[in-house]
């Protein structure tokens, strides 16, 4: 089968011929009808994360936002068949541990990460695997789309769990999303969907008229000089409730954290580059006078997805009106070197 697999880190994907997933008796392979493209991706691609022990390795297919239909199932599958149309969790849980067992299979204690270790390749590919997938394999809605179900992907899933299960969001609350990328217009199209007031943050027009038009109410242009929390407090009153940085950088972090109101909460989605390594300053004496929380956000528990489905299927999210655009496999070692520059549009996906 045809796949799209990392040689070098920051060197084109190279499009080729690859063996067939091996089937486990836990698990089922999905032939792949679209994966999303998300920045995750790009730093996986460019190499992030040795600091944090977490780097993907070389000759590997990265991809971790896929949906399709399932070609063949393990011995030990009770729960899926043959033709079953399903999406694909990137955190995989193994199902018995007690992170799973309670409800928290995101941070599984023997988990797998979907597109980004070496015993869970990714679905930059025509078929990938999926393992236990009793609990990781999610049953789409009838009529839903695959593109939409990838657009969804994990930058919904992950906006989701961020605002709804870790911050929980109330109705009528100021939530600001700092960089409107993939997450972050996910972000604010759950905040909207949740009924919170959205302050959309970045440097780009256009992502800000995305932003708008997935549910902003309020839209800050953060160039050189301009003070964040500032603008944000003028708009509030007196800051925030919620703050999601969906970026990574310092600045972004930082910016979130100082937008805030007193008992404020800070929700950390996004992944560091290679010049944070994981580390940002915080200003911690005022997070204590003013009891501002910092929560960080990974993905959602397989156990939960449902909860994201019926949303979809009830029309109260439409991921599908945030791809800017769709693209072959041969298509996407180009548009992942192309959040190097932010040049993208949208979100994008992978279709076959």
């Amino acid at each position: 089968m045809q796949a799209a697999v990392l040689r070098e880190y920051g060197e084109p994907l190279d499009v080729t011929d690859v063996p067939e997933p091996d089937l486990e008796p836990h698990g089922v392979v999905v032939d792949v009808e679209a994966c999303g493209i998300c920045r995750s991706d790009w730093h996986a691609w460019m190499g992030h994360g040795e600091w944090a022990d977490d780097q993907v390795p070389t000759d590997f297919v990265l991809g971790h936002e896929p949906a399709g239909t399932v070609v063949a199932v393990g011995e030990r599958v009770r729960s899926v068949a043959e033709g079953d149309r399903v999406a694909v969790p990137f955190n995989l849980g193994c199902g018995a541990c007690a992170e799973c067992t309670n409800g928290h299979g995101n941070t599984c204690l023997d988990g797998r990460a979907l597109g980004f270790e070496h015993a869970a390749p990714g679905a930059f590919a025509e078929r990938v695997h999926l393992p236990y997938a009793d609990y990781n394999a999610m049953r789409l809605p009838e009529g839903v789309a695959a593109r939409d179900v990838a657009a969804l992907g994990c930058r919904f899933m992950t906006a989701y769990h961020a605002l709804e299960h870790r911050a929980v969001v109330g109705a009528g609350e100021w939530v600001a999303v700092h960089g409107c990328g993939g997450v972050g217009l996910s972000a604010v199209h759950v905040a909207d969907a949740l009924g919170a007031r959205v302050i959309a943050v970045d440097i780009d027009d256009g992502a800000l008229e995305r932003a708008s038009a997935a549910g902003a109410d309020e839209t800050v242009r953060a160039d050189e000089g301009v003070d964040v929390p500032t603008a944000i407090e003028a708009i509030t009153g007196r800051g925030a409730h919620v703050s999601l940085d969906a970026l990574g950088r310092a600045e972004t972090c930082r910016n979130s954290v100082d937008c805030l109101r007193e008992r404020g909460t800070h929700v950390q989605v996004g992944l560091t580059t290679d010049a944070e390594q994981g580390v940002v300053s915080l200003p911690t004496d005022a997070m204590t006078r003013w009891e501002v929380d910092f929560l960080g956000s990974r993905g959602m528990p397989p156990t939960r997805y449902d909860e994201l489905l019926g949303l979809l299927e009830a029309g109260d999210l439409d991921p599908g009106t945030l791809v800017g655009r769709e693209v072959g496999l041969d298509e996407v070692p180009e548009r992942l070197a192309a959040m190097t520059t932010y040049d993208t549009e949208g979100v994008e996906v992978l279709t076959f």
